[in-house]
């Protein structure tokens, strides 16, 4: 027949495709593999379509139903079965499992829609490159219920990426009929951007391969985003077997779908049956190979210590902090060029809501963007862009904000390294100003650093007055391998950053990459004190208050919040037994809770602490109310010396 002449390849990889996921499903109910696993079976020819027309080059960004997507785009039968089914020779090393998937340029997250930003921050360094490549984003139709898709796509459009979107509409979410959850059209939603729109249909996948080849022609021609729609239906369950489907409805999918139509019609044909053979084969043998691989493990954990400190006495010119930082930036972005910086506002002439990026994009055209205010999108496009080798600083206007981008930082730029064995990298750099005492109430003062805290594989800075922001800056975008927040108080802007110390301190800093800064009185210290983020002018003048009195505190001023190094702090204590913990933000579960947590754990009550926080309510705009709200110096003058009247030891 000549639909096996023709059509050969494309047939052979969508039963593939399905044969594999059948097999899967088979040994799911065979106890052999963990968790979930969603196939995609009925939608293979979409996967099919997409696969031929791809490149060496492009990127494919997909979902929890991302089988096919992976078998058709990366083809690496092997490294998913060995993946799927918890082993090491898996292509994320066991790590991924079923919905994690990465190899070369193939990325997929089970996070729905989340995947589109970073998709469109691939898209942007494969323009910025201009070799022709493209991006792919697998979307189902429940995507388009998150916010962040429509961020994605505006962006796409405004910007001319080289992104394609598939839409796969199998017409339910999970078990929801989509009647129930989407108004208008899928297709109108694109064209609402401008986005070309075509459409096709798996059941005319005779059709649909030409279709495809034609989008992603017209993307990688330069012309920007497209949007190709493919009706289509999932004939399993969306998750192994949770399918409340009418079974009428399902058997009339399956008396439609061409895949189970083929194998009826041409069930003796020779062509076929040598299909099928060497497809079982494969399958088998990845299959085989699989379960004699050792399971995944768990790399060895080494627990954190905190041995001896070093220290050393930091030397920087004065400058106020705001200049400092753009010192930095303008630093790190002359000696690297695959540095750019996105944000909302951040181009001249307004330079930035605090005026940190002043005229950089003056100085260096193309590589600063000002961004739509969609602060998930533009920290998922930091993450796609530092995924495609780019070094991509974001900054979000307020650090209120964070808490719209969360998933991005917790569900995908923190997980990926890990999840994908390590195999890659996301040096995304998030700046943003935090904390109160400006006047801009509830949601544009708040300190809410606890909630990025102890994310595995990221790091949380913190900038104060004894630092040199410009150095910081400079050494972190040049060494930068992981994503890092880096929080900049709204009181500090205008101070200076100095490396001199108050009269009757002397001031030094560990040998950390990111040191804690420590103030020691001239005299014996009674009291341990660590400021953190913004509190640390407060702590300052407090400290130098009470030395007059003849109260003598050595103050810490971490800047590297998480992880942190407690070895400064414990080694103050051994000489003061004292301890007192000030920051900005609400003190239960914070950071100052938990090294109160580690201390007790180190000196078993040896050590009388308190700490000081926010009061547990929103910040007032008000400044009598907002002063009320939060710590002042007074305040930490009192708990100082009620700490000092303690003996060590003391609830």
């Amino acid at each position: 027949m000549a639909i096996f002449e023709d059509f050969g390849a494309a047939i052979e990889s969508a039963l593939l495709i399905r044969r594999t996921e059948q097999r899967l499903l088979d040994l799911f109910n065979q106890g052999k593999l963990f968790g979930t696993l969603h196939t995609s079976i009925g939608q293979e020819f979409a996967a099919v379509a997409l696969g031929r027309a791809l490149r060496e080059g492009d990127a494919v960004f997909s979902n929890h139903r991302c089988h096919g997507h992976f078998l058709a785009c990366a083809g690496d039968l092997r490294g998913l079965v060995a993946e799927i089914m918890g082993r090491a020779t898996g292509v994320c090393g066991g790590r991924g499992g079923s919905q994690h998937l990465h190899s070369g340029r193939f990325f997929s997250n089970g996070l729905l829609g989340g995947t589109a930003p970073i998709a469109a921050g691939y898209a942007y360094s494969q323009l910025l490159a201009g070799e022709g490549s493209i991006t792919t984003l697998f979307l189902g139709d429940g995507a388009f219920g998150e916010g962040v898709v429509y961020e994605a796509m505006n962006l796409a459009a405004k910007w001319s990426l080289p992104l394609l979107f598939v839409c796969e509409d199998n017409h339910y979410a999970q078990s929801t009929p989509q009647s129930q959850t989407l108004a208008g059209t899928l297709p109108g939603r694109a064209a609402a951007f401008g986005i070309p729109v075509y459409e096709s249909t798996t059941e005319d996948w005779q059709a649909l391969l030409p279709a495809m080849e034609r989008s992603v022609a017209q993307v990688r021609s330069g012309s920007g985003p497209v949007f190709h729609y493919v009706d289509t239906c999932r004939l399993m369950a969306h998750s192994k077997g949770d399918d409340d489907r009418p079974e009428e409805e399902i058997a009339a999918n399956w008396a439609r779908d061409p895949l189970a139509r083929m194998l009826a019609e041409f069930e003796s044909d020779p062509r076929l049956k040598a299909m099928l053979a060497r497809v079982d084969a494969c399958i088998d043998e990845a299959v085989n190979e699989a379960e004699q691989a050792p399971f995944a493990e768990l790399p060895t954990q080494i627990p954190e210590r905190s041995g001896s400190v070093s220290w050393r006495t930091p030397a920087f010119q004065d400058e106020r902090v705001f200049k400092s930082i753009r010192a930095g930036l303008q630093q790190a972005m002359a000696a690297d060029a695959r540095l750019h910086l996105i944000g909302e506002d951040i181009e001249a002439p307004y330079g930035g809501a605090f005026k940190c990026t002043g005229d950089l994009s003056l100085e260096f055209p193309g590589r600063v963007r000002n961004t739509p205010i969609s602060e998930a999108a533009i920290v998922g496009l930091g993450t796609g862009m530092a995924l495609a080798s780019l070094r991509p600083v974001v900054e979000i206007m307020f650090g209120d904000f964070l808490g719209l981008a969360f998933d991005q930082w917790l569900n995908h730029a923190a997980k990926f390294p890990w999840m994908f064995n390590n195999t890659v990298e996301v040096p995304l750099v998030v700046r943003t100003p935090m904390g109160g005492r400006r006047g801009y109430g509830a949601t544009h003062s708040q300190s809410i650093e606890k909630h990025f805290l102890g994310i595995p594989g990221t790091r949380v800075l913190s900038l104060h007055q004894h630092m040199d922001p410009a150095a910081l800056y400079a050494r972190l975008l040049a060494e930068n391998d992981r994503p890092t927040l880096v929080l900049e108080n709204k009181t500090l802007y205008t101070q200076i950053a100095t490396a001199a110390a108050p009269a009757g301190f002397s001031l030094a800093e560990t040998r950390n990459a990111y040191p804690t800064a420590r103030l020691s009185p001239d005299r014996p210290a009674d009291i341990t004190m660590v400021a953190l983020g913004g509190i640390s002018l407060e702590a300052e003048k407090a400290a130098v208050k009470l030395h007059e009195e003849e109260i003598y505190v050595e103050l810490l001023l971490p800047s590297c919040l998480y992880p942190l190094d407690l070895a400064p702090i414990l080694e103050s204590l051994q000489r003061t037994s004292r301890l007192l913990v000030v920051e900005e933000g609400q003190g239960f579960v914070s950071l100052g809770a938990e090294i109160l947590a580690l201390v007790l754990e180190g000196f078993r009550g040896r050590v009388a602490a308190r700490r000081l926080a926010a009061a547990p309510h929103p910040i007032p705009s008000a400044r009598p109310l907002e002063q009320g709200s939060l710590p002042q110096v007074e305040d930490i003058i009192e708990a100082l010396v009620d700490l000092f009247a303690l003996e060590s030891g003391d609830a």
